[in-house]
This record gives structure tokens, sequence and C-alpha cells, in this order.
């Protein structure tokens, strides 16, 4: 894999149509951010097996603007600050994979390494969510199987869902600094 892959511009996958993408307002602060990521996800698929893949991003302002710290080729840049695949089997340990119950809501949890990133006045906060990052990691075939040992009959087409209601709560723990 080629260095660039990990400062990309991020605007790709946010075009994608199975690519979830929150995003907040526009900053009207600097917004620093320590320590590490927590992950919690109300998932299902119609699947036995799944990968979720969660990005914490950096969006520039869409304006023209240019200070001490960015010039203006970098409008809209979504910059990658940590992002973390999580394979759905191994959501209840990972020395027992289990297959998902398909349509079955299953909860996934897991805390991203630690970042240290300053998010500047006028940014915003995105949060993309996915289940491939190929090739950074290998596709999951989406059925509970030996992912090394599948072959082209084990790969299947798999709806995933994201629940993010008052009973099945996703979201991301950030802890802010001052």
């Amino acid at each position: 894999m080629e260095r660039e892959y990990m400062i990309a511009d991020q605007r790709f996958a946010a075009r994608r149509p199975d690519v979830l993408v929150y995003a907040t307002e526009p900053l009207d602060r600097d917004v620093t951010i320590r320590g590490p990521v927590g992950v919690s996800l109300n998932v299902s698929t119609t699947g036995t097996d799944a990968d979720f893949v969660v990005k914490l991003i950096d969006v520039y302002p869409d304006e023209l603007y240019s200070d001490r710290y960015y010039s203006n080729t970098m409008k809209g840049y979504q910059q990658l600050v940590r992002g973390e695949p999580f394979r759905g089997k191994f959501r209840n340990g990972f020395s027992r994979p289990e297959p998902f119950v398909p349509g079955r809501i299953a909860r996934i949890e897991y805390v991203m390494p630690d970042i240290a990133h300053t998010f500047r006045k006028g940014h915003r906060i995105m949060v993309h969510v996915q289940s491939s990052w190929f090739p950074l990691i290998d596709r999951n075939p989406q059925k509970f199987v030996n992912i090394r040992k599948a072959v082209a009959g084990d790969f299947r087409k798999a709806t995933h869902r994201i629940f993010h209601s008052p009973d099945n709560p996703s979201y991301i723990s950030l802890y802010f600094s001052e």
C-alpha cells in the first residue's frame, strides 16, 4: 500500500452510498481531543459476519482562506485523524469468534488508539462508518468462515444497519481538553 493512502482526502469515501457520514456544524472555537476514542455501535446484518470501520475526520472549511496553518488548496479537505476496523465476529471476545444472527441487533464496543488533535475554529468534526477498508484490511465475505481460507463461493452480498435510537444508541466517546 502506498503511504499516501493514510493522508488521502477522505471525500472519496464520504460520497459513497455505503458509508454513513455524521458531521458537526462548523466549530465556533478550537477543540482539542486527547486520549482514546471509544466506539459503541448497535448493528445488524443480513449476513453472519461483518466488519465495521469507524473513522474520525477533521473537515477543513469550504471557504477560501489562508492563515499561518493552511493554504487555500486545503478547502474542504477531509483529513483522517484516526481510523480503526473491527471484525464483528470478535465482538464478544477474541478467543471465541461468533457468527451474527441475521437481522438481530448486536452490540460492538471497542477502543481506538489515542489521539491528540486540535480541530480548528471553522472546521467540522466528522465520523465515517463503513464496512470495508480494502486494501488496508482484507475483504470480509459477510459469511462466518475463516476469511484467509474463503473461496469465491463464500462471498455474499449483505446489508448492514447501524442503529441510533434511545433503545439502541450508537456513538463515539471523545475526551476534550481545555
